[in-house]
């Protein structure tokens, strides 16, 4: 192949396709050009076959759209899979003890892992007395709406 007047061989052009993708993959960390630098590394397979290049455009664009609609959905779910709530969200479920009164449709404090948080109930009408144990249902902005806790 001729690029610029200078011969190249498409074992040189298909490893550079998989580099650029492979590069651009860790720049981006979308999963979606890491299947195209697979496509490329079959196409390379292809050329060392000695095959005609629009057999390996072909084979290029079947593995990598293949790989692409069948596969990316998997490792996207299971790359999730394993992650933890952090943060606030980590927060939802938990229980808190009241420290300052909540009161009908006004806002109280709770204390939950040694933090003091802004709370209203999750039913504005309830009241919530200090020392109350109350569970944490939602957050909403930088409040937690609590619900009374059931005792265990």
């Amino acid at each position: 192949m001729n690029l610029f007047g200078i011969t190249v061989s498409m074992i040189v052009v298909w490893l550079a396709v998989a580099l650029a993708m492979l590069v651009i993959e860790a720049l981006t960390v979308g999963l979606t050009t890491i299947w195209f630098a697979a496509g490329a590394l079959v196409a390379l397979i292809a050329a060392l076959l000695d095959l005609s290049i629009a057999v390996q455009i072909v084979v290029f664009l079947a593995v990598s759209i293949c790989l692409l609609v069948f596969t990316r959905k998997i490792f996207v779910e299971k790359l999730k899979a394993g992650s933890e709530k952090t943060n606030v969200d980590a927060l939802v479920g938990e229980k808190a003890i009241v420290v300052s009164p909540i009161r009908p449709y006004d806002v109280g404090q709770v204390k939950v892992g040694g933090q003091v948080w802004s709370a209203i109930g999750k039913n504005p009408e309830e009241t919530f007395a200090v020392d109350q144990l109350v569970k944490i249902h939602a957050i909403e902005g930088v409040k937690l709406v609590v619900t009374p806790a059931k005792h265990d």
